[in-house]
């Protein structure tokens, strides 16, 4: 139709030549359609609405592919992998057509296990199952970051993939209603990741301890930028972030994530550590879970644990809270194989640990294996404290360990889970 139209508007009108030696040209209308009174002017009409019929087409289509851009989301899919003895986060993005409602409406998807310590060559494929997921704070809506299970291509769970038995632990004891909160140290590198950040260049060392523990100023603390963009970033996403601090080496820094329950915490503490890792690209540091960064004289990073049941937080719950920590007790061995791998260079009975080979509790002990806070003791009822888990620790094992031990017949790790053996 609109070639026909162009043709006969065209045809509509005739040119007339002036004479050869010049006076220029001129256009004539020719004589109307048979049919007609207005051939031409009907035509002229009839062609300037099939362009704004056009013109619309093309805008709708704009429009249409406009919305469908700004609808399509980065998924970044986070896993655990299988290094030894410390397990490390991957991730790869996904683009997804529209923002999932539901982890249900998130596809399962694949990776080459070969390069993650998870497979062999000859039978590399490993699956990626979506378990949760909240905003992107770094790229914003609608992006998201997704937590997965890692499962064999045959759908077996993955011998990597602790978060599978805590999933059971926590549906299998629920009645109890475990709640926990975690306290992540970690210590900021520079870019490089060889020399804490801001330390003197070379062997050089700053003041000794005392002076920077929840330190004000930049003689104080450093890489508090960073530690502002990821508090932010965390609540941008919805975690249950719950504070950060300084902490008592310069460059170590403390957030919490809690109290929820399991494995809520779990996934929650690896994205926070995720956002972590990535924002540091952002401002040049490494962020880093050495248990202990530093020998000598300077603190090491934990990941203080706190546990408790609804029997815990109820009053009378301070009987509760000590039967549990003489079950911890008897299972210290078993826990401490999966609290974290070089745990043994931080828990030395110094710089508030307790010895690795002793397991003690007492109020208000941060020198203890177990501390029972003042307040719990005070008020009869409340929760416990394993200052005993390492920075580095998997929080799937931990969660488990303290499940089945407290709420259960007592934990025993995997040969795959061990860390280290005392």
């Amino acid at each position: 139709m609109k070639i026909v139209i162009h043709i006969a508007v065209i045809a509509s009108h005739r040119i007339v030549r002036g004479p050869a030696n010049g006076g220029g040209s001129k256009t004539t209308k020719s004589p109307p359609l048979a049919g007609s009174r207005r051939g031409g002017t009907i035509l002229n009409l009839l062609a300037k609405r099939e362009i704004a019929t056009l013109r619309r087409r093309s805008e709708l289509a704009m429009t249409i592919k406009k919305e469908f851009f700004i609808m399509m989301t980065k998924a970044e899919y986070i896993w655990v992998d299988g290094r030894k003895p410390c397990a490390k986060l991957r991730s790869k993005t996904k683009i997804l057509s529209k923002p999932p409602q539901t982890v249900q409406d998130i596809p399962d998807w694949g990776f080459d296990g070969s390069s993650t310590e998870q497979a062999e060559t000859k039978n590399s494929d490993c699956a990626l199952k979506p378990v949760s997921f909240i905003p992107d704070p770094i790229r914003g809506e609608p992006h998201i970051l997704v937590m997965c299970e890692v499962f064999n291509a045959d759908g077996s769970v993955h011998k990597s993939n602790t978060r599978a038995r805590l999933r059971e632990a926590s549906e299998k004891y629920k009645a109890h209603e475990p709640w926990f909160g975690i306290e992540q140290e970690y210590t900021l590198y520079d870019a490089d990741g060889i020399r804490p950040y801001r330390w003197p260049a070379g062997a050089g060392f700053p003041a000794p301890q005392g002076r920077y523990y929840c330190g004000v100023g930049s003689d104080e603390v450093y890489g508090t930028p960073l530690i502002e963009a990821h508090t932010t970033a965390c609540m941008k996403a919805g975690l249950a972030i719950a504070g950060t601090n300084a902490e008592v080496m310069p460059s170590q820094w403390e957030f919490q994530i809690g109290a929820i329950g399991a494995p809520a915490v779990a996934d929650q503490l690896w994205f926070a550590r995720w956002i972590l890792y990535r924002l540091g690209d952002q401002f040049g540091i490494s962020a880093r879970l050495d248990p202990k960064p530093i020998a000598g004289d300077w603190n090491g990073a934990g990941a203080h644990t706190n546990f408790s049941t609804k029997a815990m937080r109820e009053p009378g719950g301070m009987d509760v809270a000590t039967a549990a920590c003489k079950k911890l007790g008897e299972r210290h061995k078993q826990h401490m194989s999966v609290y974290g791998a070089e745990n043994d260079k931080r828990l030395t009975g110094r710089h508030e640990t307790c010895d690795i080979n002793t397991f003690r509790y007492g109020v208000s002990d941060r020198g203890a294996s177990i501390r029972i806070p003042m307040a719990t003791a005070k008020q009869g009822y409340g929760y416990i404290e394993d200052r005993r888990p390492a920075a580095n620790m998997d929080p799937y094992k931990v969660c488990t360990a303290l499940i089945e031990t407290i709420c259960g017949d007592g934990f025993t790790a995997p040969a795959e889970w061990v860390e280290i053996t005392l």
